[in-house]
């Protein structure tokens, strides 16, 4: 059993933009974290997260050289990631930052390397596969529930942000598309219950080449060019032996596919949207009947957001509160930085492989996370 923390490790949020929010919400809900300032680009934002949460609003340099800040928690834009994320190891502080790591593996494999060189940690989102769903998931796997994995299929599909984001542009432009905006929350899940992947086999393609938006807002009605695939299908062979198929998509209206499902030797899992905490996990052993798992009761799983009228479950935060437990342990964060680092090679070598049609080894390899158990999660709480 793990004792809670006494230490709590001090929070400086950079980028107070919407999935801010869920941040600063969820951190009261963990023991060894505590926020203490914010920053943004726009001072009136951070102004406004700062009243909101009760805590300071700095302007960035400010932020990144307060000695009260122990971990610099990084919600800028894609593109910034990379450069706020070294600036805080630079400054000498530990990390955790939304997905992706950095838009290119290059850029990801920097940061590892300046974390490593500094003694620091970093982290990075998605956290949703220490969610209850993941949890259970990953302790059937471990069990052997389904002997030995041999294929499965993942698949994240739909219309795209242009119907409901009112400036979407930026999504269908290189370093964001259904892959690297979404794939994180799937590549993450499958490497921790599969292990690493060593080479991917893809095709992609525009299902569109113009896209037109409809949300409300300064550009509806107008269209731009799309400048990024939107329509993948790939295959993944993990280091294991397993074969998977993974296929992301923003030209899809309507589908029946179940996100994550895994076949092995001796049975099936099913496994709910990864974006979430919660759901339910399915079993079938060898062509049984499936059996449910659901989680609506179980630690981190349940339905709390969004705030007016839950249906999802979404604890973001839980990453970090591990890697604070992890900084005090000495021992590398779950949701590391490493791990990041090889779903952002991965991804990497997805688009390289529908550009090329040939296949594409990934470069670098990852331990399998361990497990969270379900004590050490409970003293994660306040």
């Amino acid at each position: 059993m793990h004792g809670k923390s006494e230490t709590k490790l001090g929070i400086g949020v950079i980028g107070c933009g919407n999935i801010s929010m869920t941040y600063l919400r969820n951190a009261a809900l963990f023991g060894g974290v505590e926020l203490r300032a914010c920053a943004d680009i726009s001072a009136d934002m951070a102004e406004l997260r700062a009243r909101e949460y009760g805590i300071r609003a700095l302007g960035v340099d400010a932020l990144l050289a307060d000695p009260n800040i122990d971990l610099m928690l990084n919600l800028t834009i894609p593109a910034a990631h990379f450069d706020i994320s070294f600036s805080a190891l630079s400054a000498g502080k530990h990390v955790f930052t939304e997905k992706p790591l950095a838009t290119s593996a290059a850029d990801g494999r920097r940061l590892v390397a300046e974390a490593a060189k500094r003694g620091l940690l970093i982290g990075s989102a998605p956290d949703t596969f220490l969610g209850a769903a993941g949890r259970r998931a990953r302790r059937l796997m471990d069990d052997g529930a389904i002997g030995k994995p041999v294929t499965g299929t993942a698949f994240m599909m739909g219309r795209g942000m242009e119907h409901w984001h009112p400036n979407p542009q930026f999504y269908y432009q290189p370093g964001g598309g259904p892959v690297f905006d979404m794939g994180p929350y799937y590549l993450t899940m499958l490497v921790n219950l599969l292990g690493p992947v060593e080479r991917v086999m893809a095709m992609a393609t525009h299902g569109q080449e113009e896209r037109l938006i409809t949300a409300d807002g300064p550009f509806k009605n107008t269209t731009f060019k799309v400048g990024t695939p939107t329509n993948i299908v790939s295959l993944l062979e993990f280091r294991s032996g397993a074969t998977v198929t993974f296929g992301a998509s923003w030209d899809v209206f309507k589908h029946s596919n179940h996100p994550i499902e895994l076949h092995g030797t001796e049975g099936s899992l099913r496994l709910p949207d990864p974006d979430t905490f919660g759901g339910t996990v399915s079993l079938s052993e060898r062509g049984a009947d499936w059996a449910d798992f659901a989680s609506e009761s179980e630690l981190y799983g349940d339905r709390n957001w969004p705030y007016s009228a839950p249906d999802r479950a979404n604890y973001r935060m839980l990453g970090v509160a591990d890697l604070a437990r992890a900084l005090a342990a000495g021992r590398k964060p779950r949701a590391s930085g490493e791990l990041a680092l090889h779903v952002l090679e991965i991804m990497e070598a997805i688009l390289g492989s529908g550009e090329s049609r040939g296949s594409v080894a990934v470069n670098g390899t990852v331990d399998q996370p361990p497990l969270l158990g379900e004590d050490e999660a409970a003293t994660l709480l306040a």
